[in-house]
Parts: structure tokens; C-alpha cells; sequence
């Protein structure tokens, strides 16, 4: 079988692509797609998916995540890609100085299309905001949340890749897919 994943990160593509191996064959096709708003992430992979096919027209994967934190009413939720680049890990820090429940989770949504139908696959990693950042692993917000007392930054890529939220949505979607 041969499924696009639809990204601009061709790190992301790759991850993907060595996931699949042995199932999938994982072709990386680049597609401006509109930014969905919503507060659920997996309606804004489900859009993203049908917007995908209806260019690309052939089987394909999309997918995005929310950064939850507890203390902050789930903010920034979906829009944590907008927020890391306006406020980045600092921003996010300050405004959780002095706050005692650190508790945040990531999750991520694959989006499936194949022409009948959109279907979804969500991963959760729940951890924590930690007080000051740590480790030089990774990207984003890894090195404010941890897992188990480690932040994703600290995690090297290999284990990371096998325990992260989209390789739990990855592996909802493989377990599915072997059983086609």
C-alpha cells in the first residue's frame, strides 16, 4: 500500500516513513493547506484531510496537535504551533511562574483519507510543565514538558519517536491498517 503524508516537516515525513516500513510505502508530498481553527484537534486534522485529498487525490495522512496545559484552561491547546512562534517556551513559562499544578499533555490527530472516508487517530501524552527548561533534544516545547521526570529534550530521538504522541496516534493507525 502506498500512503502520502501530507507535511511541510519532511523530519515529520520521515518519522512516518520509518514507521511504516514493512507496511506502507510513505511518499512525502509538501501541500499549502489552509489553517483550520477549532478546539479540537482531530476536526482540524479531519478538514486538513479532505482538503489534502481533494488536491492530491490519492490515499494520504495528515495530522495535528494541541499542547493542553491543566493550570491554563488547556491553552494553548491547537493553537500551540501560533503560540510557539509568538511566545515561545518563555512566554509559556511566565505565564506559569508560581503556578503549583503543572500537569499538560500533548495530543496529536491522524487524519486518514482515502476517498470514502476520513478517518481519525489520536495519541495522548500526558506529563508535566517544568519549572525551567532542560536538554538539547527536539524541538518546540520539549524542553518544558516531562514525562516521568524527563522532558522530551532529555528523551533521545530513537525513544522519543517510540513513546511520543504521534507514535501513539501512528500506532493506532497502523494497528488499524493491518487489519484491512
Amino acid at each position: 500500500m502506498k500512503i502520502a503524508v501530507v507535511t511541510s516537516n519532511p523530519h515529520k515525513a520521515a518519522e512516518v516513513a520509518k514507521f511504516f516500513e514493512g507496511v506502507a510505502v510513505v511518499e512525502h508530498v509538501r501541500l499549502e493547506i489552509p489553517e483550520y481553527r477549532d478546539n479540537d484537534v482531530r476536526n482540524i486534522a479531519r478538514e486538513k484531510a479532505r482538503y489534502a485529498y481533494s488536491r492530491i487525490g490519492q490515499p494520504l495522512i495528515v495530522d495535528d496537535t494541541a499542547f493542553c496545559v491543566d493550570a491554563l484552561n488547556g491553552f494553548p491547546g491547537p493553537y500551540a504551533a501560533y503560540v510557539q512562534e509568538t511566545i515561545g517556551n518563555a512566554g509559556i513559562m511566565k505565564l506559569m511562574d508560581g503556578v503549583a499544578d503543572r500537569q499538560a499533555h500533548f495530543e496529536t490527530a491522524i487524519a486518514y483519507a482515502d476517498g470514502e472516508e476520513v478517518r481519525i487517530f489520536s495519541g495522548v501524552i500526558e506529563g508535566m510543565v517544568t519549572e525551567a527548561p532542560r536538554g538539547g533534544e527536539g524541538f518546540g516545547y520539549d524542553p518544558i514538558f516531562a514525562v516521568e521526570g524527563r522532558t522530551l529534550a532529555e528523551i533521545p530521538l530513537a525513544e522519543k519517536s517510540l513513546i511520543s504522541h504521534r507514535a501513539r496516534a501512528l500506532a493506532a493507525f497502523r494497528a488499524w491498517l493491518e487489519d484491512q
